[in-house]
């Protein structure tokens, strides 16, 4: 069994230091493949949106203020820019993220359930070991799986910087 990489000092929650679970994304590095679960549970994987300029929005749990605003900020704001897909990420369970984005009336973001096997979460380095819960980051993948940009928030209860995802993912779709 493969034991994976532990990191300290990235990131923050409620003031504690946190360890988080994978090897640290950064830009320029070729995207890593995962396998999460759609609201239906079909798998979705890096493939499934391969041609496509991607921000992959991750987030502890759509059911808490930071990421009920952050998913709806880039379901709004995202749709603006034209060849652009968002996919909202968590281990909150899919029949839970199809409830929310129901009832929120999100329409632009596409939610995936990492709650199987942390399979997104390992492989961007956003695991928290100590909550099994993912941390808040976001990435921005262009149409060739190239990563450019990467940011993980360093307090889990704070906004990631939305203006830079949305240029880097701009510059990506032009």
């Amino acid at each position: 069994m493969t034991v994976a990489v532990e990191r300290t000092g990235v990131t923050t929650f409620r003031g504690r230091p946190i360890t988080l679970l994978g090897t640290e994304i950064t830009v320029g590095s070729r995207a890593p493949d995962f396998t999460i679960l759609a609201n239906d549970f079909s798998p979705l994987t890096l493939a499934s949106s391969a041609g496509s300029v991607r921000i992959f929005s991750v987030v502890p749990s759509l059911d808490t203020d930071v990421c009920d605003q952050q998913t709806r900020r880039f379901n709004q704001e995202a749709a603006a820019i034209g060849g652009v897909r968002v996919l909202t990420v968590s281990v909150d369970l899919p029949f839970a993220q199809g409830r929310w984005c129901g009832a929120a009336g999100i329409d632009g973001v596409e939610t995936g359930s990492d709650h199987r096997d942390l399979s997104f979460g390992l492989a961007y380095g956003v695991a928290i070991s100590e909550f099994r819960l993912l941390a808040r980051a976001v990435f921005v993948v262009d149409a060739d799986d190239q990563v450019v940009h990467v940011e993980y928030v360093p307090e889990v209860g704070q906004h990631p910087d939305y203006a830079a995802a949305l240029e880097a993912a701009g510059k990506a779709a032009s």
